[in-house]
């Protein structure tokens, strides 16, 4: 009889660690397909604001230099929104999407337009990094966002203007109407309107975050 107890005591343990694994197995895959589904909705969004950054690079090789740097905040906010939605690569992602719709639909420069979104990108994903920008998954500090696209901007800004003003002297390239001569005023306007405009980015990147999109990315 004692013996049977025993047994049956084994048999139902035994049970019930077996039924308790197979609940614990299902529940990681429920919460695994969760992170998946949750992951895909974040690179959805960011896809979006990549195929926005097309619009704004078109717009942008429509103008001059330096009269489109005065205009690059839009496109700043939409991979700095990007780099808040995915971590690390969110604002790369981004970049890399706009860049080669860009170099797709315009052949003459879409191969710089692509490589300075992509480069474009890194700055500001590693830019957030570096200034830890990002205090919890949902919390951010709008002051270091500020610095962190300000010198993002900054950078990018100086790097393409470089390009403008030396690439003429070494290649031809169709539109060479967006290659300018180098000058002491231009500097100085590049020096000044990148921080400027990159500043004015992470504020209305840190505005929207916190005001819309932060209690988008607690669903997703």
């Amino acid at each position: 009889m004692f013996a049977f107890i025993v047994d049956f005591i084994v048999y139902d343990g035994e049970y019930i660690l077996n039924s308790y694994g197979v609940f614990n197995k299902l529940l990681f895959i429920i919460v695994e397909e969760n992170r998946e589904t949750h992951h895909l909705k974040r690179i959805f969004i960011v896809s979006l604001f990549g195929s926005i950054t097309f619009v704004v690079n078109i717009f942008l090789l429509s103008l001059p230099p330096p009269i489109n740097y005065m205009f690059i905040a839009p496109l700043a906010v939409l991979l700095a929104l990007s780099g808040l939605f995915i971590k690390k690569i969110g604002s790369t992602y981004a970049g890399a999407i706009g860049g080669l719709l860009t170099a797709l639909g315009s052949p003459g420069l879409g191969l710089l337009t692509f490589i300075a979104s992509i480069l474009f990108g890194a700055l500001i994903d590693t830019s957030l990094y570096v200034f830890r920008v990002k205090k919890s998954p949902l919390e951010i500090s709008r002051n270091r966002l500020i610095v962190a696209i300000a010198v993002s901007t900054m950078i990018i800004g100086i790097t393409t203007y470089t390009a403008s003003t030396t690439f003429p002297e070494y290649i031809n390239l169709p539109n060479m109407m967006f290659f300018i001569e180098r000058s002491f005023l231009l500097d100085i306007m590049v020096m000044f309107m990148g921080p400027a405009t990159g500043a004015t980015a992470g504020y209305a990147s840190a505005y929207l975050w916190n005001k819309h999109l932060k209690s988008i990315a607690q669903i997703i």
